[in-house]
């Protein structure tokens, strides 16, 4: 088990061993995901967002914006731009 020790300004040394395991280097990214109530799990985010190509298969065909724009359920309520209300418009995250 490896341990690192946390600074005054909140950072920690990943130790070698754990660094070598992760296969990252300087520069690199880590995600702390929160497994249950004070657990957590490090995770090396250094993938290629191109190694993701093929995950989702393609539509058996295409589909319109319109369709796209096409409410799922009764329930949903469009605004005056065919957007569903609540929703932020594109560009304004």
């Amino acid at each position: 088990m490896s341990t690192a020790t946390i600074t005054s300004k909140g950072q920690i040394t990943i130790p070698k061993p754990v660094r070598e395991r992760l296969k990252v280097k300087p520069g690199d990214r880590v995600e702390f995901v929160e497994m249950e109530n004070s657990v957590f799990q490090l995770v090396a985010s250094t993938r290629d967002v191109r190694s993701l190509k093929g995950i989702v298969s393609k539509p058996k065909r295409a589909v319109s914006i319109k369709a796209m724009k096409k409410p799922s359920s009764p329930e949903v309520k469009l605004d005056r731009s065919g957007y569903q209300c609540g929703d932020s418009l594109p560009g304004t995250r």
